[in-house]
């Protein structure tokens, strides 16, 4: 090959790689048509209270799941003794995860963009109590040209850490939970998570915020059918309920309108003996306590 023609090969190339550079245009992902997350939250890794085995018909990974039914709901006793209803998302920590919300730098949020995730149920770190983390992004820039945390990073986008807290369990397309108080949307929301598509449900019934850089928390007294101190007693024994009924004496502190409400609650296990005694929250404290602090649980009140 001549001399010429090899430097007329280069210097095509160079117009080439310069081309599409220039005229590519920016790439926008489409959650429509974007691959969906596996999404298990009843697996040994995401699962505490509620895990999947060969008797418990706990859904499958990517199933559906229909938390208006057992034992995905518990009706129990406000502190006055007000019948409440709250659904039971599991064993979460104080240490929340962040989600990525974006905003222009003129203050708006980008209209359209998916919030974007880095966590799943199983995966570690994951909480359905969610830190907001504002992206600064350009006034001119695309709605979901960006799906993932690593592009938010390797873009350089500034962020802006809140005190704010939502309350967004990652469940399966296609899940339930019907219930809302304020009537708030009990739609799914779509978010990005490493590029894939994912689920979540938002519960707004208290606007919440970090108290000394955790989720807040809020008592509950709850009493199971076998005491946790006997075999097989606890959570698998399942609440202590009025006969014929589904109606708990489970007792929580705090309501939606209180100062103090978190959706978060400390578990405190009183005496089953106790249980025709207890229906609110002065009679929930002077029952025979078994265990304070017992676990931490996301159970948001939707029915007061």
């Amino acid at each position: 090959m001549n001399a010429l023609k090899v430097s007329f090969l280069l210097f095509m190339a160079v117009v080439t790689l310069h081309s599409c550079s220039e005229d590519d245009s920016i790439v926008v992902y489409n959650p429509d048509t974007a691959q969906k997350a596996s999404i298990d939250r009843f697996s040994a890794d995401a699962g505490t209270l509620f895990v999947r085995d060969a008797t418990n018909g706990m859904p499958a990974a990517n199933a559906p799941i229909n938390f208006d039914a057992a034992p995905f709901i518990t009706k129990g006793y406000g502190p006055s003794g007000s019948v409440v209803e709250y659904y039971n998302f599991d064993v979460q920590s104080t240490v929340s995860a962040p989600i990525y919300v974006f905003f222009h730098e003129n203050g708006n949020m980008v209209n359209g963009q998916l919030n974007i995730i880095d966590v799943v149920p199983g995966d570690a770190g994951y909480n359905d109590f969610w830190q907001v983390v504002k992206v600064i992004v350009p006034d001119d820039y695309t709605a979901n040209s960006v799906n993932s945390l690593s592009l938010i990073q390797s873009n350089g986008y500034s962020l802006e850490s809140t005190d704010m807290i939502v309350n967004c369990p990652v469940v399966p397309e296609g899940s339930t939970a019907t219930k809302r108080l304020n009537g708030e949307s009990n739609a799914l929301v779509r978010s990005w998570y490493k590029g894939q598509v994912v689920f979540y449900f938002t519960f707004s019934e208290k606007a919440l915020a970090l108290s000394g850089g955790a989720v807040p928390v809020s008592p509950i007294y709850v009493t199971f059918n076998i005491n946790p101190n006997e075999p097989n007693g606890g959570p698998p024994s399942g609440f202590v309920t009025e006969a014929g009924s589904d109606q708990t004496h489970n007792v929580l502190a705090t309501l939606p309108a209180d100062a103090g409400y978190s959706p978060l609650w400390s578990v405190n296990i009183y005496d089953n003996m106790d249980f025709a005694n207890v229906a609110d929250l002065a009679s929930a404290e002077m029952a025979s306590l078994l265990a304070s602090g017992a676990a931490l649980v996301n159970c948001p009140v939707v029915a007061q």
